[in-house]
């Protein structure tokens, strides 16, 4: 974004703005990351107030900055834009500039796989168009207005992740971006403390259609039956695409093979053709159905986007392959779990041929309300030492999971810590072999990337 000052304050309907010639080039909340030209938002929030911070935007190169109106001393002989509440400013701003923008914007939801996708999708289309996407976790009330506002103005496709904790989150950010693509990875169980159960989360993730453009598409995942019901409910004017692994969808994928390389896959449906994706799992392998059909429809051949999913990139720790010295290989998937996530990933290890000796390092899932005790012993059901050569659990809620596995698997490989990692670190140290695959895989609580490392 790079708009004169009279402009944005125009976007907020202030009357006047003294210095009206001055260039903003972006937006920062935050004057770690301040860059010169940047409009400062400060935020009154419970222990920090950003507007004991303005004066040092500003010695770090800050265009102007909004002040509200109820924070008394403000800095004189400076550029600011004086405004009720500054996060409705930022919304405001995001809204008018994504109003005037020409790019594509697809907005992507999900229990899991958001990232992933976002990244899929972003790498896809990469080699042949200007592409921006949502960096780290900015997919909230303020991130999704700072990534917008962040965009070039010559951007032709806008990738955002939208998350959300409750009810409305989600349509409040799809009103706000306008997407003409929507995407629905999937429904899981993060957040059912706050939504009490998979079928209130379907409904919110839902909300994702309500900022959809009249001519845009949601695409969603197939295989979740609580969909299938909610999306019968829409206006029949809104196009869908219903992707997965089950035949009956409108773009399917099977055949799927693991290798030290990523995953083999072939696709049936409206799009038939062999793919490959440096990227490891049969989830992501349906992540990467979005990326095809979206670069189907943006007007790229087949050969086109095969040849750049070849070269695509996760965001780091999402089933990200890590060779160890000893020649061993390690999943570093630490970002986040759920129970479907968990059991995906698991069902990976338990399928993949890449290595005989099969190993499981889980740490706790979090946020999942009243019923996580029955989530964590539910997993004992997808681990087998038949499938699998040794588990460690770390975390107390893990615990539940270790008393349902510990008279199935000898001692020595299934090993449980409340709070530190080293009886896991002697175990993996010990027994994980050139012959090995470790997944890690657990809540971003758990912080278990450490224990990789």
């Amino acid at each position: 974004m790079k708009k004169p000052l009279s402009k944005i304050a125009q976007w907020l309907h202030i009357d006047s703005v003294e210095i009206s010639n001055i260039l903003v080039s972006g937006v920062s909340i935050n004057t770690r990351t301040i860059q010169p030209g940047d409009l400062f938002i400060p935020f009154k929030g419970e222990k920090v107030n950003g507007h004991k911070y303005v004066a040092q935007a500003f010695e770090k190169g800050a265009a102007a900055a909004l002040w509200q109106k109820d924070e008394p001393n403000p800095p004189l002989n400076v550029p600011l834009l004086f405004v009720e509440d500054s996060e409705k400013a930022l919304q405001q701003m995001a809204r008018a500039y994504r109003k005037e923008h020409q790019a594509t914007f697809i907005g992507i939801t999900g229990s899991n796989g958001k990232t992933s996708t976002k990244d899929l999708v972003a790498g896809v289309l990469s080699p042949y168009f200007r592409v921006q996407k949502t960096i780290g976790n900015f997919n909230n009330n303020l991130g999704l207005p700072i990534t917008i506002l962040s965009l070039d103005e010559d951007t032709e496709f806008a990738v955002l992740e939208m998350g959300m904790s409750g009810y409305g989150e989600i349509e409040f950010l799809s009103t706000l971006a306008k997407p003409h693509y929507v995407v629905i990875t999937n429904i899981g169980e993060a957040h059912m403390q706050d939504l009490g159960s998979r079928e209130g989360i379907a409904k919110a993730k839902l909300e994702i259609v309500v900022g959809l453009n009249s001519e845009g598409y949601l695409l969603f995942d197939g295989d979740e039956p609580l969909l299938h019901p909610l999306i019968k409910q829409l206006s029949p004017a809104i196009k869908t695409i219903a992707f997965g692994t089950n035949f009956s969808n409108d773009v399917y994928v099977h055949s799927i093979e693991a290798t030290e390389n990523g995953s083999e896959f072939d696709v049936n449906g409206f799009i038939q053709d062999h793919f490959m994706i440096p990227v490891l799992g049969k989830h992501q392998v349906k992540n990467a159905l979005v990326a095809i059909l979206i670069a189907q429809k943006a007007g790229l051949t087949n050969n086109q986007i095969q040849d750049s999913l070849k070269n695509v990139s996760l965001t780091d720790m999402r089933m990200q392959v890590i060779p160890a010295k000893n020649g061993s290989i390690y999943i570093n998937d630490a970002y986040n779990a759920a129970p479907t996530s968990m059991k995906a990933a698991i069902d990976f290890i338990c399928e993949t041929t890449i290595r005989p000796e099969k190993w499981l390092v889980l740490g706790d899932m979090l946020e999942l309300g009243d019923e996580e005790k029955a989530y964590h012993e539910g997993l004992a059901e997808y681990i087998s030492p038949k499938d699998i050569t040794g588990v460690c659990l770390y975390g107390p809620r893990m615990k539940w999971l270790y008393i349902k596995l510990q008279h199935v698997f000898a001692n020595t490989h299934v090993i449980w810590s409340e709070q530190d990692y080293e009886s896991i670190r002697n175990t993996l140290n010990t027994y994980v072999t050139s012959n090995s695959i470790v997944l890690v895989k657990g809540s971003r609580g758990m912080e278990l990337e450490n224990l990789i490392e």
